[in-house]
C-alpha cells in the first residue's frame, strides 16, 4: 500500500513540475498522462488581458490559491470565462506553484450600423439583434444576428432578403459592425388551393383561414405573408370549422407552400378529407362520483338528438356541467365526452361521463409574448389563480375570453409539470395586435345636406384593457361631439364602469336652435357567458336660442317653459339586458343578438316618463358552400308619461335611417304642419320595425378582395303622439296613425384593409308625402 501511495505522489509531483496545459476545448494533458490527483497552487497569474481587469478573470475561476483543485475545476473555470463573452480564447496551465491563465480578449463593438434597410427601421432591427454598442464582439452571436434579421424580413413577406456583414477595425481594439441588407421583393402568395373539399367551396374555406392570397391592397393588411406557424394554425381553424358543421371525421391530409423563385411567389396547397356528415344520436350523462344527480344536469346539455353534430355544442355542454358540479363541491371533477359513431346511420351518440379526476393545483401562471398588454389584464380573464384546483374547462374558458377581447392575434395556453407531482404550471403565450380604430361615416339628407362623422376608438388603452372613444360629426345644421370611457374590471371585479359625455347643437328646426349636453354613467356585469346586464344614470340639459314664432306650436310651448327656467333638465335611470350568441362581431354568420332596455325619467327633474325599447337580430347561413348569410331583425318601443301630464315633444320617440334605411333621421312618424308648411317631426309614443337582409360574396370578384353584396327590405311604423292639444294652437298634427313605411335596397360591404366599409342605396316603396327621405348612406372604419 505504501509503495502504491508513493508512486501516486511521484506522478503528481512530476505533473506539477512539468505543467498542465488546458485549451479552450477543456482538455488537460501532459505527455499522454491525465491528471487524476488534486493539486494546489499558491498564486494565479493572468496574462493577455488589456481591457478586462485581472480580478474579473480570477472572479470567474473555481480555483483559489491554497485550495486543492482537479480537472473538473479547470473545465468549469474555462466554461465560465467563455460564458462571459469577453474572450475568444482561454488557456490554463500550471507552472510550479503558479496557475497561469492566458486569455485573448474579444474586440469591443464600437458601433452597429444597418445599411440598405428601408422597410424595417434601424430601431426595430436593433431590437432583433444581440450585438450591442460597447458589447463584446462574438462571431457566433454575429451569425445569429444575421438569421434574426432575415427572420424579421420573412415576417413582412420578404423571404428572399439577404444579409451580409462587414467588420471595420478601429483604434483601441474596437470594431464597427455593419449589416449589409438587400431587402429584395415582397414574397407574395399567388394562390391558395384546396384539394378534396366537396361540401364547401374554395372561397368559403379561404374565408376561414388567416393566410390570404395576395391582392391589390395586400401590402396594407399583410395577411398574404406566408408563415409556417400560421399555416399550422390555419389547419386548426379548418378543423374547428368542419367539426362544428357535422364533419367529425374531418382531417387535414397535408398543407404546404411551394416557392416559385422566378416570380418570388408561394403557392399554398391544403389537402383535406371531409368524411361523412353526422347528426347527434342518443345523449346521456353518467357519473362515477357519489352525490351527483345526473338528472339535474340534463337541462345543461346543449347537444340535441337529431341536430347536426357540433364540437362547439359538446364543449359548451362540458363547460356548463363542469361549472355546476364545481359549485356542488367537486372542484376536481372531470367531464369527458364519450362518442359512439353509427357509420350506417351517420349518427354520434354522446355520453358525458362525470369522473372525480386527478387532484392537481395551479402552481403559477406564466405569461409570455405580451409586449403591450399588461399581465394583470390577461390574468383577470382566468377564473382560477395560483393555488386553485386545476380545471381544464376553466382554462379553455379563459382562452376563449382572451380571444374574444380582440387584443391578440394569437392565444395559446399550455401546461408544464410543477415542482411537485400534484402541481401544474400554466404557460400563456399571446401576441399583441392593433386595437385602435379610426372611423369615418357620412351621407346626404334633405334637412342637413351632406353629413360626415369621424371617430377614434382604442379598445386596449395603454395596454390596460380600457376602452376609450372620441367622435365628432355633423352637417350643415348639426354638430355633435362625444367622448366615452370604460373600465371593464372596476375595483378588481368583473364590473364594467364607464361614462359618456356628449354635446349636440341642432339648427335644423324651424324657428330655433337646440343645444343639448349631458353625461351618462354606466355600470355593467355579466350574468352568464351570453347574458349581460348594464345599468346607467343619465343627465341631460337642453337649452334653446334664437326662438321665433315660426316654431311649431307644441315645440314653442315646450321651449317657452324651458326658457322660463333657463334650461330643461332630464335625469333618468335605466337598465339593459343584452343576449349575444353571435359567432363573430365583424361578420356574423350564426347566432342571436338581442337587447332590452327600460329607462325611467323623473327623480325631481323636468321630465317624467318610462321608455321601453327592444331589438333582436337572428343570423343564419342560408348556404354554407356559397357563404350566403340571412338576417332577420325585429324591434319595438314605447314611451309613456308618468308625472300625470302629457309628454314633452322632445321626450317622444323618433325614427329614421338608423331603423329604416331610405328615410332621414326623424324622417317618419307624426309631424306638425302650419297650413301647408312642414314645421318638423313631432315624434310618437310607439314604434315597431322589422327587416330582412341577405348577403353573399360579390359575384365575378375574387373573394379574397373581401367584397360582399347585400339586399334588404326594411319596414317600420311610429305613431301615438302625446302632446297636449292645447299646445298645438292653430297648427295641425298629421301622421298620428299606425301607418307603415317600407323600403328596399342594395348595399356593398367591403372588409377592406382600412376596416369595414358599407355603402347602401335604399328606395322607399311605402311612404307618406311628408316623410323626409335619405336614399344614400355610407360608413367606414379602420384599425390602427
Amino acid at each position: 500500500m505504501k509503495a502504491g501511495s508513493n508512486l501516486l505522489n511521484a506522478v503528481s509531483a512530476v505533473a506539477l513540475t512539468a505543467g498542465i496545459v488546458v485549451t479552450g476545448a477543456g482538455a488537460v494533458t501532459l505527455a499522454g498522462v491525465t491528471v487524476a490527483e488534486a493539486a494546489v497552487v499558491n498564486r494565479i497569474d493572468v496574462r493577455g488581458n488589456s481591457r478586462v481587469d485581472a480580478s474579473t478573470v480570477r472572479g470567474n475561476l473555481t480555483i483559489s490559491p491554497g485550495a486543492s483543485f482537479n480537472n473538473n475545476d479547470i473545465d468549469e473555470s474555462v466554461k465560465r470565462l467563455f460564458a462571459t463573452g469577453l474572450f475568444s480564447d482561454v488557456q490554463i496551465n500550471v507552472s510550479g506553484s503558479t496557475l497561469i491563465v492566458t486569455v485573448s480578449e474579444n474586440q469591443i463593438i464600437n458601433q452597429v450600423v444597418f445599411n440598405g434597410n428601408k422597410k424595417i427601421k434601424d430601431a426595430a432591427l436593433r431590437q432583433a439583434v444581440q450585438s450591442r454598442q460597447l458589447g463584446a464582439f462574438n462571431d457566433l452571436i454575429l451569425q445569429a444576428d444575421v438569421q434574426a434579421i432575415r427572420d424579421a424580413y420573412a415576417a413582412i413577406g420578404r423571404s428572399d432578403a439577404t444579409v451580409t456583414t462587414r467588420l471595420v477595425p478601429v483604434d483601441g481594439g474596437r470594431v464597427n459592425v455593419a449589416f449589409e441588407i438587400n431587402e429584395g421583393d415582397r414574397t407574395k402568395i399567388s394562390s391558395i388551393n384546396f384539394v378534396g373539399n366537396q361540401a364547401f367551396g374554395d372561397g368559403r374555406l379561404a374565408d376561414v383561414i388567416t393566410t390570404k392570397k395576395s391582392g391589390l391592397l395586400s401590402f396594407l393588411s399583410r395577411k398574404d405573408v406566408y408563415d409556417e406557424d400560421k399555416l399550422r394554425a390555419d389547419e386548426e381553424l379548418l378543423r374547428r370549422f368542419y367539426y362544428n358543421r357535422g364533419y367529425a371525421d374531418f382531417r387535414v391530409i397535408s398543407s404546404f407552400a411551394e416557392l416559385d423563385e422566378s416570380n418570388n411567389e408561394y403557392v399554398v396547397t391544403i389537402t383535406v378529407e371531409e368524411g361523412e356528415r353526422y347528426v347527434f344520436g342518443d345523449i346521456s350523462i353518467e357519473s362515477t362520483v357519489p352525490g351527483i344527480d345526473t338528472e339535474s344536469l340534463r337541462r345543461l346539455i346543449e347537444t340535441r338528438s337529431g341536430s347536426v353534430y357540433s364540437a362547439k355544442d359538446v364543449e359548451d355542454t362540458i363547460m356548463a356541467i363542469s361549472d355546476r358540479v364545481a359549485t356542488q363541491g367537486y372542484p376536481f371533477a372531470q367531464i369527458t365526452p364519450r362518442g359512439d359513431r353509427d357509420y350506417t346511420n351517420r349518427t354520434i351518440s354522446v355520453v358525458y361521463l362525470v369522473d372525480e379526476g386527478t387532484r392537481a393545483y395551479v402552481e403559477r401562471i406564466e405569461i409570455r409574448g405580451n409586449t403591450r398588454t399588461r399581465d394583470y389584464v390577461i390574468r383577470r380573464e382566468f377564473d382560477l389563480s395560483e393555488g386553485d384546483a386545476f380545471n381544464q374547462v376553466l382554462v379553455r374558458r379563459a382562452k376563449k375570453r382572451l380571444e374574444d377581447l380582440k387584443f391578440f392575434s394569437s392565444v395559446d395556453i399550455s401546461t408544464q409539470p410543477g415542482s411537485q407531482p400534484d402541481r401544474v404550471v400554466l404557460i400563456v403565450d399571446v401576441k399583441d395586435q392593433s386595437t385602435g380604430e379610426f372611423g369615418i361615416g357620412g351621407g346626404y339628407s334633405n334637412t342637413d345636406g351632406l353629413t360626415a362623422s369621424v371617430d377614434i376608438t382604442e379598445r386596449n388603452f395603454l395596454g390596460r384593457g380600457q376602452f376609450i372613444r372620441g367622435s365628432v360629426g355633423g352637417g350643415s345644421n348639426t354638430r355633435e361631439y362625444a367622448l366615452s370611457f370604460t373600465e371593464p374590471y372596476f375595483l378588481g371585479y368583473r364590473l364594467a364602469a364607464g361614462f359618456d359625455v356628449f354635446k349636440r347643437r341642432d339648427s335644423s328646426y324651424t324657428g330655433f336652435v337646440e343645444s343639448v349636453q349631458g353625461i351618462n354613467l354606466r355600470l355593467g356585469a355579466p350574468i352568464t357567458e351570453e347574458l349581460y346586464l348594464s345599468t346607467a344614470f343619465k343627465y341631460t340639459q337642453t337649452k334653446y336660442t334664437g326662438v321665433s314664432t315660426v316654431a311649431s306650436a307644441p315645440e314653442l310651448a315646450a321651449i317657452n317653459r324651458t326658457i322660463a327656467k333657463g334650461s330643461h333638465d332630464i335625469g333618468s335611470l335605466s337598465y339593459t339586458l343584452t343576449y349575444n350568441t353571435l359567432d363573430s362581431s365583424t361578420l356574423p354568420r350564426e347566432g342571436v343578438s338581442a337587447r332590452f332596455t327600460q329607462e325611467y325619467a323623473g327623480l325631481g327633474f323636468d321630465s317624467n316618463f318610462l321608455k321601453t325599447t327592444a331589438k333582436a337580430s337572428y343570423f343564419h347561413m342560408l348556404s354554407d358552400s356559397a357563404d350566403v348569410i340571412g338576417q332577420v331583425t325585429v324591434g319595438g318601443g314605447h314611451v309613456m308619461a308618468t308625472g300625470g301630464n302629457n309628454l314633452r315633444v322632445f321626450d317622444h320617440l323618433f325614427l329614421g335611417e338608423e331603423t329604416i334605411r331610405g328615410f332621414d333621421t326623424r324622417g317618419i312618424g307624426p309631424r306638425v304642419f302650419n297650413g301647408a308648411t312642414d314645421v318638423g317631426a313631432a315624434g310618437g309614443t310607439t314604434y315597431f320595425n322589422g327587416s330582412v337582409e341577405v348577403s353573399a360574396p360579390m359575384p365575378a370578384v375574387s373573394r379574397d378582395f373581401g367584397l360582399r353584396l347585400n339586399a334588404f327590405a326594411d319596414a317600420a311604423t311610429l305613431y301615438g303622439n302625446d302632446i297636449s292639444a292645447a299646445d298645438f294652437g292653430t297648427q295641425t298634427l298629421v301622421g298620428n296613425s299606425m301607418d307603415w313605411r317600407a323600403s328596399v335596397g342594395v348595399g356593398i360591404m367591403w372588409a377592406s384593409p382600412f376596416g369595414p366599409l358599407r355603402v347602401y342605396y335604399a328606395e322607399p316603396v311605402v311612404k307618406k308625402s311628408y316623410d323626409d327621405v335619405k336614399k344614400f348612406g355610407f360608413g367606414a372604419s379602420t384599425r390602427f
